[in-house]
């Protein structure tokens, strides 16, 4: 069996076409992400995510999502029930810190239960971005909140409760998307603040998280670091700043190769997504001509990037046995008092 390529890739619809099959099985992607799109039913989900696996011949091979709450929750009700936003976590946060940080945990926890259920086994949650006043909403409300200690303490219940469900978290923005004041998804947000505010305030969560397994990208350029490359492309940012002074030594996943914050064509993108050492390249929309380009540029895992693989995989598991209706109850009592 061939190795694994250092890339995550999506679908187009709600099961695969023959030709998404032949370039799996061809290319071997590391892992798969879902999005609404993808999501119509519980049983075509299930089956869905079971042929993603059946294509590349790995039963454990890593399903992503974007489950975080609030705007950004790709399974939505009736399948799954709707949940509140970082920024109403947060809330409970301020106005009590243990009902916060357990809130965080119990709907960490329940993603787990609802998400376990169909064989998706990573969440990209959670959220660690700290906005500033004026930044662009593309974060917004899936913030927890303004100050770093806020986002660091609840990012890590939040972590902690998709743990306990047997699934892993992928922490995102890193180093921070919270100064942004354009949508990444459109156009380059520059930061022009200095190294000191950005380690004081943007990089803080990342550094109290430095120990968790995945990390995603932000599409961010930082004037103080490298005023040509965002930081997903930027081997100084990576090097210097997530790897060196975050401390980060787990798996680096780009942001989505087909957000207009990256410059050229999908397969230049993707190029320089691997020469800036990101560990993965990750492509969502599931164009086939575009992941095509992305396959071309993908290069076999190996070396740090396959031992970080490996951890991810090894960490994968079942949950804690808890029972999901004591839990579900206990949320939203907790909401309830906000």
């Amino acid at each position: 069996m061939s190795e694994s390529k250092a890339m995550i890739l999506g679908a187009m619809g709600a099961e695969l076409t023959p030709d998404e099959m032949a370039l799996y099985r061809d290319e071997r992607p590391w892992g798969f992400i879902l999005f609404a799109r993808n999501c119509l039913e519980p049983n075509q989900i299930t089956d869905l995510v079971a042929s993603m696996r059946d294509s590349v011949g790995r039963p454990n091979a890593p399903v992503l999502i974007d489950q975080e709450g609030g705007r950004v929750q790709r399974i939505r009700p009736p399948m799954i029930e709707r949940y509140p936003s970082g920024a109403v976590l947060g809330d409970l946060y301020r106005q009590d810190k243990e009902i916060g940080l357990r809130a965080a945990w119990l709907m960490s926890r329940l993603h787990a239960f609802d998400l376990m259920k169909f064989g998706i086994n990573v969440d990209c949650l959670p959220v660690l971005d700290v906005p500033v006043e004026g930044s662009s909403n593309v974060i917004g409300d899936r913030a927890y909140g303004y100050d770093a200690q806020t986002v660091a303490d609840m990012g890590k219940a939040a972590s902690e409760g998709l743990k306990a469900g047997g699934m892993l978290p992928v922490m995102k923005h890193m180093p921070g998307h919270g100064r942004g004041m354009a949508d990444s998804h459109h156009e380059l947000p520059v930061v022009n603040a200095s190294l000191t505010e950005l380690e004081a305030h943007d990089f803080l969560p990342f550094v109290a998280m430095k120990d968790e397994l995945m990390a995603m990208s932000a599409h961010i350029v930082f004037t103080a670091v490298d005023p040509d490359e965002p930081a997903t492309t930027s081997a100084k940012v990576i090097e210097q700043v997530i790897r060196s002074h975050i401390g980060f030594d787990g798996l680096l996943l780009s942001d989505d190769t087909s957000m207009n914050a990256l410059k050229g064509t999908i397969g230049e993108r993707a190029a320089r997504i691997v020469r800036g050492g990101c560990d993965i390249i990750l492509h969502c929309n599931g164009i086939m001509n575009e992941m095509k380009a992305v396959v071309q540029e993908a290069i076999p895992l190996s070396g740090k990037a396959l031992r970080r693989t490996q951890a991810v995989e090894a960490a994968l598991g079942a949950g804690d046995g808890a029972d999901e209706d004591v839990l579900r109850a206990e949320f939203h009592r907790l909401l309830a008092t906000s």
